[in-house]
């Protein structure tokens, strides 16, 4: 919005051609959405205290980790509807509404964000969520719709390109749409499992949002895209607010999600986060380079992929619990040092999505 407010100011006064850059445009969108948190913050907590939206803590009848989590209960949840509003309402201000990415950008936050909210509700309602076939039926169903919709109005061609290869790309054709549902699912449920620490998976979020600000700047410029070998996807570059305006939602959140954590983000928060950020990787044409980036989340959803197959086949746990992070808990190991740990190890996947700029 503010784009359309100074910019046409140009010829009154040079000084508001800054507002045609989009470094300076993320940059504020960063500050926006980080201040929106961190001010609103506390009055939001205490109105989830006052409506008792809390955690309902089930481990599914693991004593142990049910024991190290009692400590918990009561916490606020569902703060994933503050990180969501703030990066609706930056995005809004800071970016260009004449952009396609964009709107369907925010489109994925929204509904991803009403699924989970109703998952959320469901669970403060009955202290159970949503089933799993109904919710992998619902986002997959989101997904292909995003799918469909780059294909009919030919926002993007259904092309997937590979990281560490100059000219590796496979044309899917209409296979696309299935493709972007994988996608859009895998992201939002690995995000999912990855929230179950104080911390943690925004820790991470960060990161990632961070990685493909940087990508989705890259992609949107011809001559970066072309010197660094990437493809150029006209318009994308718009995405770099975007992912700006999540990284400053994001931050202000870790503020009250820090252990001990004030609040939890929820469903709404960790389903919207997730699969806007498997969006964000489709239209930079990234998709692959989100599982480097987000590495870490790739770990947890295989920690629970490989349990219940290693239950299933050979009646056996593979690791003491899963997602992976309830394994290192159970082997002893402090939540806060569980979490710090994997945010380095995270930041090392993000520098390693980094060096593929250059390792092509």
């Amino acid at each position: 919005m503010f784009y359309y407010l100074f910019y046409p100011l140009r010829d009154v006064f040079f000084g508001f051609n800054v507002f045609r850059y989009i470094t300076l445009r993320s940059a504020l969108g960063f500050i926006t959405s980080f201040l929106i948190v961190v001010l609103l913050g506390k009055f939001f907590i205490k109105y989830l205290k006052k409506m008792r939206i809390q955690e309902h803590i089930d481990m599914y009848g693991h004593l142990k980790l049910q024991a190290i989590f009692n400590g918990k209960k009561g916490t606020p949840t569902m703060g994933g509807v503050l990180i969501v509003s703030s990066i609706l309402i930056s995005t809004f201000l800071w970016s260009r509404l004449d952009n396609a990415f964009i709107w369907l950008s925010l489109g994925i936050l929204f509904w991803f964000g009403i699924l989970g909210f109703f998952d959320d509700y469901q669970k403060f309602k009955n202290k159970k969520g949503l089933s799993r076939t109904p919710k992998l039926i619902a986002q997959l169903s989101l997904g292909a719709v995003l799918g469909f919709l780059i294909l009919r109005f030919e926002i993007l061609e259904p092309r997937v390109h590979f990281p560490f290869f100059k000219e590796a790309v496979l044309n899917l054709g209409y296979l696309y749409i299935i493709w972007t549902a994988l996608v859009i699912c895998a992201s939002c449920n690995s995000v999912n499992f990855t929230d179950g620490l104080d911390g943690l998976a925004i820790g991470s979020i960060l990161m990632v949002s961070l990685v493909f600000s940087v990508f989705s700047y890259i992609s949107g410029n011809a001559a970066f895209s072309e010197y660094l070998l990437f493809p150029f996807v006209r318009d994308s570059g718009e995405l770099s607010v975007f992912c700006s305006c999540i990284l400053g939602a994001g931050l202000g959140f870790l503020w009250f999600n820090a252990q001990p954590a004030e609040v939890f983000m929820g469903d709404v928060g960790s389903s919207a986060l997730g699969g806007v950020l498997g969006a964000v990787a489709i239209f930079t044409r990234k998709e692959l380079w989100l599982l480097i980036a987000g590495g870490l989340f790739v770990i947890e959803a295989l920690s629970v992929i490989l349990q219940i197959a290693s239950v299933k086949i050979f009646k056996k746990k593979l690791f003491k619990a899963a997602p992976f992070h309830h394994h290192l808990q159970l082997l002893g190991w402090p939540e806060s040092k569980i979490t710090v740990r994997l945010w380095i190890i995270s930041s090392l996947f993000a520098a390693l999505a980094f060096a593929t700029l250059k390792i092509r």
